[in-house]
Order: C-alpha cells, then structure tokens, then sequence
C-alpha cells in the first residue's frame, strides 16, 4: 500500500523530528562530518531585558544562512542592524563559513544589506504583484 499523505499548517513535532533527523544523517553520511549549529544574534532593551530583536540564523557546511531578521520601528536607522549584523557575520566566519545567504522582500530591506556588503544572484516576483523576493549573498572570506 501506498503511504498515506497529510497536508497540515500546524508544527508537527514529531515529523519536524524525523525528517530533520533523516536528512541531517544523510547529509552526515555524504560528507563524513556534522556541523550545524544556529546563529542568533539577539537585541535586548538594557533596562528592561525585553527582547527587541535580531537574527536567527543558522550555520552549515561552510553557510551561513540567515532566516529572519526584525528591529521595530524605533531602532531602525539606529546602526543597531548594521551591529547585529556584523556580530553575526564575524561569528559565521570564526566557524569558518564562506559565505552567508539570505532572501528578503523588495519592501524589506535590500538597500540595508547592499549597504552592508551583500549582492543580489536571483529575484522571483510574489504576491502581490509588484512584490519579489530578493536572493542574497555575500562573501566571508577574509579581507
């Protein structure tokens, strides 16, 4: 019999838990090492200790990938991202990534990452129209 297949919009935790453990020992398999590990970055209010914001990242294989990235309104145009993003960057190259990935939207910020070095390789349009996605990269390679 074929297997049955769900569609869900609710975290699973236990699926979450087999196939990242699934593919992370085929990717172990293929290149004979295990070395993800995430990356955030966290801003926090000194006074109150209240989270403000930051990155959440994650390293692997040589990558640093940055999933999500947030500063509210009052912090923006501060120098506190060009901050994090750098405290993230100098931890992706002391665990000795290449060069770090991401994507963002053309209404979020891509001038903020050109300013801070990162170079557009790809672009889809989205909804709603008028809106893409914006691939990103940049290289960590010692200067």
């Amino acid at each position: 019999m074929d297997p049955v297949l769900t569609i869900s919009d609710q975290p699973d935790p236990d699926a979450e838990a087999v196939i990242e453990a699934g593919l992370n020992g085929f990717n172990d398999a293929a290149v004979g090492y295990a070395d993800r590990r995430l990356l955030h970055v966290i801003a926090r209010d000194p006074d109150t200790g209240k989270i403000l914001g930051g990155i959440l990242g994650r390293t692997s294989l040589g990558l640093w990938f940055v999933d999500l990235v947030f500063l509210p309104d009052t912090k923006r145009g501060s120098g506190l991202g060009t901050k994090i993003l750098a405290e993230a960057e100098a931890e992706a190259r002391r665990r000795g990534c290449r060069a770090g990935v991401l994507y963002t939207i053309n209404f979020q910020a891509p001038g903020f990452y050109e300013r801070n070095g990162w170079h557009r390789f790809g672009e889809i349009p989205c909804d709603p129209p008028g809106t893409s996605r914006i691939f990103m990269t940049k290289s960590l390679a010692e200067k």
